[in-house]
């Protein structure tokens, strides 16, 4: 079972900047089956008690929050969204892949750098996926076909951002700053968000072990519900493999680059990774990037920054954050590399 936040493992997960390197050379010496089964050691939080009316319980909610932020970088959420919801927008996405044909879904491949919709099909040796991405926000954009898949999508992601807001109320607080800090400073009002909606094949269907090779992703979180587990993996603190495995009605959170870039490093954006070797059918995911405006500038926050912490990172805007490799706005990949500065 998943620790409940205020019950994290008495493991020491310290602040080991050695052990983690966003370079995914580093990783490639890490062999697949040297993952642990560390699931239990990723704390969880209840979302509504981070807004409790008992001021001790939601003080208490808050710390344990905090601890779940800056000793792992990543939790898994509950009371959150309603589990119809969830449930909803999962049955939507494994209706567009079963439901449609191939040729329907090629109709969203790449056209242009400014696409809102966007499908694949990958399988080689180093990713096998089909995947649907649609951005969310500002704007929704989603396909039409089959019926009710647009609806089921647009209700989670209308639900969901309620507790992205939220969630940056709280993070906001811990770390010291009025609520609505992040929200401001990201201008989430119109936050770029874009979801990946992933189908996986079992194992003996792929052409290797790799679904989603060694990762991080940008923005502020990034949040993945999943209709079946296994396959997921994060890199701790300590520089081990966790696997993730979703409790009922949970949705795992990830911290994402630039909530490292604003913290100047406090807190933490974790590499991540899909394997397939363990699947034995096929795996639906969603993970969506809750990003800032693309217009939006961010770097390390001033009371982030002292003599003894300088300037980790530079400073551009989103935008030019996810354009930075070459890549197109709707890929969302991170480029947190070569925004550090060598100190």
């Amino acid at each position: 079972m998943a620790t409940r936040v205020g019950v994290l493992s008495k493991k020491s997960y310290g602040l080991k900047d050695e052990a983690i390197s966003h370079s995914h050379d580093s990783m490639n010496s890490v062999d697949l089956v040297s993952a642990t089964d560390h699931h239990d050691e990723i704390p969880t939080v209840d979302y509504s008690l981070l807004f409790s009316d008992d001021h001790v319980e939601r003080a208490n909610a808050l710390e344990h929050l905090g601890k779940a932020c800056q000793e792992f970088g990543f939790f898994y959420l509950v009371n959150g969204v309603a589990e119809g919801v969830v449930e909803g927008a999962l049955k939507g996405i494994s209706d567009f892949f079963d439901l449609t044909k191939q040729e329907e879904r090629s109709e969203y491949l790449k056209k242009s750098s400014k696409d809102r919709i966007r499908w694949g099909l990958r399988s080689h040796s180093g990713e096998n996926r089909e995947f649907l991405k649609v951005v969310a926000h500002p704007q929704y954009h989603c396909p039409s076909k089959p019926a009710n898949f647009r609806d089921a999508i647009g209700e989670y992601y209308k639900r969901f951002h309620e507790v992205e807001l939220g969630l940056a109320k709280a993070i906001s607080k811990i770390l010291g700053y009025e609520e609505p800090y992040i929200e401001k400073e990201f201008e989430l009002e119109a936050g770029f968000d874009v979801s990946a909606m992933n189908l996986y094949p079992p194992s003996f269907h792929s052409k290797g072990s790799i679904g989603v090779p060694d990762h991080t992703d940008p923005g502020l979180f990034v949040s993945l519900i999943q209709d079946v587990n296994g396959g997921l993996q994060v890199l701790s603190h300590n520089g081990k493999w966790i696997s993730v495995n979703i409790p009922r009605n949970a949705i795992f959170i990830n911290l994402g680059d630039h909530l490292e870039i604003l913290t100047n490093g406090k807190y933490k954006s974790h590499i991540h990774r899909v394997i397939l070797d363990n699947n034995e059918v096929k795996r639906i995911s969603m993970a969506t990037l809750h990003g800032p405006s693309l217009d939006a500038f961010v770097a390390p926050a001033p009371g982030f920054v002292d003599e003894s912490h300088p300037p980790a990172y530079r400073g551009v805007t989103y935008k030019e954050s996810l354009e930075f490799n070459g890549y197109d706005e709707i890929d969302v990949q991170s480029s947190i590399g070569q925004l550090r500065i060598s100190i």
